[in-house]
């Protein structure tokens, strides 16, 4: 046992396993039932069944994603109910799911549509908790959206397990002791791609950056500006462009009188796929500038985003939280269990939120609660494997996992409507782990956990 660590949380988990970097092999003890006399909390369970809210763009420029967040939610909630083949729940490790829900209480669900809109996605959550009795509230695919619901969750008083959203607020000055996230932010994207493009692409380059306008937009341009920046690039200009614009022409043609060499989109869901889709239209990757061939850059990509974009995508150079390539235990077992149910792989969007969903079950069975200061005291600094990308850690200080992120880009000869992108660099968590206090990061604090009664 010498090479294990074991930590007390603060309410009296104990959680244990091999440090980060050693491994997880080591044996996880767990003091079940420490909270079973927690004070009363909001939407406490008091018949045989429990009830998650799933709150995903239906609607909107991140339509997509929302309905393969969906898809993911359904399966993970077949398998805590003990349906199916159980998928990553085979996998995970240390767990304590047994299929027969959680807590022994049958999993029901609620939806609602975010519409990629902040204001719809609070008032489809704040439903979901008073209307629908849901003891948590997971999805979204927009930063904007995480954070305000996020916000939300912890005034009232439920667990907010973040989906798809990638703004270094989430985790940062926005984060919020009842919130977490799975998924990567917009600096762990700059550090993974950065060696990658200067490798690819040297020091000397004149980046443009067109940019989603909102929370998301801001951070990862920050980052990947900073990151290859760092390396020698010079940035020509930064533009904001409006969420769900459509027509991207006007923003492309100044591109083109620029002297940039370089174009990083920062655009997500159907807003890539336009810009790329004009961008290219326009002649940009045929042209050369300062005697380089010009280039693009997605710096965050998803196997549906690429399939839109189609033959546009080929060499494009970005990043993604997962891909249904993976080879590891884990990884295959979902897509296994994925593509049965519905007939094609998964998306890194249903990846995350399924991942989320189990992490949450496991979190309340740890605790022996749904209480919210139990679950949140199970999660914090927990560190797990089987999930694909590696050995992980839910650091306690801002909530925010810390895994491999993998580095992609659009294969020159697809096989498949699928197969569209390839992993060519897998960076090990330790390179994307930064501290907490990081300037990034800087600004908020999570406060205190709220049982909401």
């Amino acid at each position: 046992m010498s090479d294990s660590k074991f930590t007390v949380g603060r309410r009296g988990v104990i959680k244990g396993g091999a440090a980060l970097g050693a491994g997880l092999a080591a044996p996880t003890f767990f003091s079940r039932g420490a909270f079973a006399d927690d004070h009363s909390y909001l939407n406490e369970p008091k018949g045989d069944t429990v009830t998650l809210g799933f709150n995903v763009p239906q609607t909107g420029a991140y339509a997509d994603e929302g309905a393969d967040e969906l898809r993911a939610y359904k399966l993970a909630v077949k398998h805590l109910n003990g349906e199916g083949d159980g998928g990553m729940m085979n996998t995970f490790k240390p767990s304590m799911l047994k299929g027969n829900g959680i807590l022994g209480k049958k999993v029901e669900y609620v939806t609602g549509d975010t519409q990629t809109k902040s204001d719809a996605a609070r008032a489809s959550a704040k439903r979901m908790i008073e209307k629908d009795g849901a003891v948590m509230i997971t999805g979204g695919s927009s930063s904007g959206v995480a954070i305000a619901v996020q916000s939300l969750c912890q005034e009232a008083g439920v667990i907010f397990m973040a989906g798809l959203t990638h703004s270094n607020d989430t985790t940062g000055k926005d984060k919020r002791a009842n919130g977490f996230r799975h998924f990567f932010n917009g600096y762990m994207s700059a550090a993974a791609l950065a060696p990658v493009l200067k490798n690819s692409y040297g020091t000397d380059r004149n980046a443009y950056h067109l940019t989603a306008d909102y929370t998301w937009g801001w951070t990862q341009e920050e980052s990947i500006a900073a990151s290859t920046e760092e390396m020698g690039w010079n940035t020509v200009k930064k533009v904001r462009t409006p969420l769900g614009a459509g027509d991207f022409s006007q923003y492309i043609t100044p591109v083109l009188e620029s002297g940039a060499d370089t174009l990083v989109l920062n655009h997500y869901g159907k807003d890539m796929v336009n810009s790329l889709t004009q961008a290219v239209q326009f002649g940009l990757r045929d042209k050369q500038v300062n005697g380089k061939d010009f280039t693009i850059i997605v710096p965050l990509y998803s196997r549906l985003m690429a399939q839109g974009a189609g033959e546009n995508v080929k060499g494009i150079f970005g990043s993604t939280n997962w891909h249904w390539s993976l080879s590891d235990e884990g990884s295959q077992a979902f897509v296994k269990s994925f593509g049965q149910e519905y007939g094609f792989p998964p998306s890194q969007a249903a990846h995350t939120c399924y991942v989320q969903t189990l992490l949450y079950a496991n979190a309340c069975e740890m605790a022996g609660t749904f209480a919210p200061c139990g679950v949140i005291d199970a999660l914090e600094d927990f560190e797990f494997d089987g999930l694909g990308n590696g050995k992980t850690l839910y650091r306690g200080a801002d909530h925010q996992c810390f895994k491999d992120v993998l580095v992609v880009k659009g294969k020159e000869n697809p096989s498949s409507q699928f197969d569209i992108l390839e992993v060519v660099e897998v960076t090990p968590a330790a390179q994307v782990t930064y501290s907490p206090d990081h300037s990034m990061f800087a600004g908020g604090e999570l406060g205190s956990c709220n049982n909401g009664a």
